[in-house]
């Protein structure tokens, strides 16, 4: 076990991670007009600087979950940052769009080895006391939407003071950094004897990685077409064979069986469906205060930063409160509907609105109740899992809030632009537009707070008060 006082530094570094993961999917936004001039990428490419690491970061979780169980985290962990910093190297330094989007799939492919071992990283650190590890998961979550904003605003400082290639080069020193702690903090061990599954994990990635890249380019390609039918219809063959892969294998990449722990199964969808409904209002809310109300990019992100400061004090100072207090199950039913009813509030937003008016106040609530849904669906997705399958469960909820919000995204994307979301410069249609995704975004965490209140009924979970919330077994 690693000395008490290491292992505060050692969440550092794993928030750290979850930090970087998240920030290179925001930070090259501003920089992709700037990419498109010097690399000569079309418009109806450039999407792909951000999916290309979507894709293989989705693709590979399961993978990387499995391999952070079997050869051990801290390896898998340190392998992840070095692959990262390889790719951010390459993605600086490419001259041409195919070497752009492979190394782009590369950080993703980093990101999907360094996800997954740090949460399993960090259940080795608090997983023997339940009061530090709701304490270390808060930390650990509000880190996500400090990279979001983090990297909204240094991309635009970057792009506008350096040039493209530095938003990519940031990450060398700080995986280098990652690199040299990691064997200093991290506790060794974790691995264990058994074999790979190569077809599973070759079925699996590759299902995965065409249900993401099919549902991220059906708005574009649209969802009516033969290719968009034809690879999401690759993607369920692919994964139906994984799963047939895996009822037949003595040791498989995913044990068909965790799924009947009925608390690790609701934690899921709650994460897919938490993911559902978040992405898409962040990004349809960055479209209304640019394409709507006239803000540029870099005033767009920091008028998102008073959300962004809620949710970080939310998961760190109050969630683990409530959940101590109630238990994971209510704080999770209660931050899901504030999180809709926040959304809700959200879709009345007008096309002569203001930011004090139309967004402030409607985006503190939704932040609120992603600050307390998040942090126990989390817990009790890692909690519920053997320990010695704390990898594979990492990366099944990694997977799980990323195909969320993969699909949410899409399909709230196909509902915006039936009500107006594609009419550049009319304002009434586009409020439309966005309004409905807001409310679509609403639905999806409505649902999830039934789903989960059913879920909660039938086992009958309640906490009492002063409980420890995490580790508890319940939903």
């Amino acid at each position: 076990m690693v000395h008490s006082a290491k292992r505060w530094w050692a969440l550092g570094l794993i928030a750290l991670a979850q930090f970087m993961v998240i920030m290179d999917t925001s930070i090259i936004g501003v920089a992709l007009p700037r990419m498109r001039e010097d690399l000569g990428f079309s418009p109806g490419d450039l999407s792909w600087v951000f999916n290309a690491y979507v894709v293989a970061f989705g693709g590979l979780l399961l993978l990387g979950g499995r391999l952070s169980d079997l050869l051990g985290a801290r390896r898998v962990f340190a392998a992840g940052w070095l692959i990262l910093l390889a790719g951010s190297a390459v993605a600086g330094l490419a001259g041409t769009v195919g070497v752009e989007l492979a190394a782009r799939a590369a950080q993703g492919a980093g990101a999907a080895l360094i996800a997954p071992s740090a949460l399993t990283l960090l259940m080795m650190l608090f997983g023997e006391k339940p009061a530090e590890l709701t304490k270390a998961l808060a930390l650990y979550g509000a880190a996500a939407p400090a990279g979001g904003t983090a990297g909204v605003f240094l991309g635009g400082v970057i792009t506008e003071y350096l040039s493209w290639p530095w938003v990519f080069y940031l990450n060398i020193p700080i995986a280098a950094l990652a690199l040299i702690a990691t064997p200093a903090l991290m506790p060794a061990g974790g691995a264990r004897r058994g074999s790979l599954d190569v077809a599973g994990a070759l079925t699996v990635t590759a299902g995965l990685a065409t249900a993401v890249y099919g549902i991220v380019r059906a708005p574009e390609a649209g969802w009516g077409t033969t290719r968009t039918w034809a690879v999401l219809g690759g993607a369920v063959v692919l994964l139906a064979a994984f799963v047939l892969i895996q009822a037949r294998r003595r040791e498989p990449l995913m044990r068909l069986a965790i799924f009947a722990n009925r608390e690790l199964t609701a934690a899921n969808v709650a994460q897919l469906l938490l993911g559902a409904a978040w992405i898409p209002m962040w990004f349809y809310l960055n479209l209304y205060l640019q394409q709507v109300l006239g803000y540029r990019a870099f005033p767009s992100g920091a008028a998102l930063l008073p959300m962004t400061v809620l949710i970080m004090i939310g998961m760190i100072a109050l969630a683990p409160r409530v959940i101590a207090r109630y238990g994971p199950g209510p704080a999770l039913v209660t931050g899901l509907a504030v999180l809709a009813a926040g959304l809700a509030w959200l879709a009345l937003i007008r096309p002569t609105g203001s930011y004090l008016i139309d967004v402030l106040p409607a985006s503190l609530v939704a932040a609120l109740g992603m600050a307390l849904a998040f942090i126990p669906s989390l817990g009790t997705a890692l909690s519920a899992a053997r320990p010695e399958e704390g990898g594979l469960a990492a990366g099944i909820v990694n997977t799980s809030y990323q195909v969320g919000s993969a699909l949410g995204l899409a399909a709230m994307t196909a509902l915006a632009a039936a009500h107006g979301a594609d009419e550049l410069g009319n304002l009434p249609a586009l409020t439309d537009g966005y309004s409905a995704a807001f409310l679509g975004a609403a639905g999806v965490a409505a649902a999830a707070a039934v789903i989960s209140a059913l879920s909660l009924r039938r086992r009958g979970a309640t906490t009492p008060a002063g409980a420890e919330p995490v580790g508890t077994h319940q939903i």
